[in-house]
């Protein structure tokens, strides 16, 4: 008995395949900014959620302290100077008399060695003066880099130390975005192969595109500039990073999105998924050879779109397979040729 079925005759066309990865949005640069030093806020100078640029004061912790010890500093600074030079006048004075034999070379030694130590008092009185210099500049606590302050979990009056849990807040610098997502090791591993070495293969990576949380896709493009050097031992994966613009200030740290990564498939042979059949977890289709359905071995591209395959072997240009309902069909079948579309 000949069964009307309809075929297809190979050929090879090109086609564009969209994969999608899960992806978490960074800033370019986050900053969890701490106080380095004690005390009470006494001044919040921005708002939640607000621009930021870099060395912009954020919060002013009271300064009173830190000016009364910097003052303190600087009298230790001038009252060991003073013992300099005192010190110095005594060893001139010593040398004057030990030239004229009225004074032991024990006692100008040590006139000479109080000038050391009051030297070294000196150089550690400049040291504290620095320190507490520092101390009363770190009471302005301003902002690393541009970006955008999160929400301010600390009012005035509130006490904080460089040990707090929970940070003043933090500054995301979000003119440009990095996206992450990640591939499994054998994507990574063909994308690799294709290209020779991972710096090649980043050259030429395609343009991704991201779709947003609420399903809408961003305006912009991203590019593919990083491929972790490890693989997640639990999950078999390679982390990838893109960067994509943020004019507007729509993305923002923390969110996330899904990357779509497209592949470019140039001279390539495509087949309807409904031409073939699955057997323990091999994909076969039905060459018509002689006018009867001679089953076929073939290999398939890893990504698809749910409707075609791209094989990569077992079909040649000019093979004639059944276009549909190859689950139904046994080997040997009598074909009468339909050409599909």
């Amino acid at each position: 008995m000949v069964s009307s079925y309809k075929t297809l005759k190979v050929g090879k066309t090109n086609r564009t395949l969209n994969q999608e990865y899960t992806a978490t949005i960074n800033g370019r640069q986050s900053v969890e900014i701490r106080p380095q030093v004690s005390g009470t806020i006494t001044e919040v100078c921005i708002s939640e959620g607000a621009s930021v640029q870099k060395g912009e004061p954020l919060f002013i912790i009271d300064q009173v302290p830190y000016r009364a010890s910097l003052q303190m500093a600087k009298a230790n600074v001038k009252s060991a100077e003073a013992a300099v030079a005192t010190s110095r006048l005594t060893v001139e004075s010593k040398e004057d008399l030990f030239e004229e034999r009225v004074i032991s070379a024990f006692d100008l030694q040590t006139a000479r060695n109080s000038l050391l130590e009051a030297e070294a008092t000196l150089e550690q009185a400049k040291a504290e003066m620095v320190n507490a210099q520092n101390n009363l500049s770190y009471t302005v606590v301003t902002s690393p880099v541009d970006g955008v302050a999160s929400m301010l979990p600390y009012r005035v009056g509130a006490l904080v130390d460089a040990s707090i849990t929970t940070p003043l807040t933090t500054v995301s610098d979000d003119s440009e975005m990095y996206v992450y997502f990640s591939m499994t090791e054998n994507q990574v591993l063909s994308l690799v192969r294709e290209y020779q070495t991972t710096a090649n293969a980043l050259e030429h990576m395609p343009k991704v595109s991201l779709r947003l949380s609420d399903g809408q896709m961003y305006a912009y493009e991203g590019c593919i500039d990083a491929i972790s050097g490890t693989i997640d031992t639990g999950t078999g994966a390679v982390r990838l990073r893109a960067t994509f613009p943020n004019p507007e200030r729509m993305l923002r740290n923390g969110g996330s999105g899904t990357v779509v990564f497209p592949y470019q498939l140039d001279n390539v042979i495509v087949v309807p998924q409904e031409a073939t059949y699955e057997i323990q977890d091999k994909i076969f289709v039905y060459k018509v050879v002689d006018g009867k359905a001679t089953s076929a071995q073939v290999t398939v591209f890893s990504v698809n779109d749910g409707k075609e395959y791209i094989v990569e072997e077992g079909l040649q240009v000019g093979d004639v397979i059944v276009a549909e309902g190859a689950g139904l069909l046994q080997e040997g079948t009598s074909i009468e040729q339909q050409n599909k579309g």
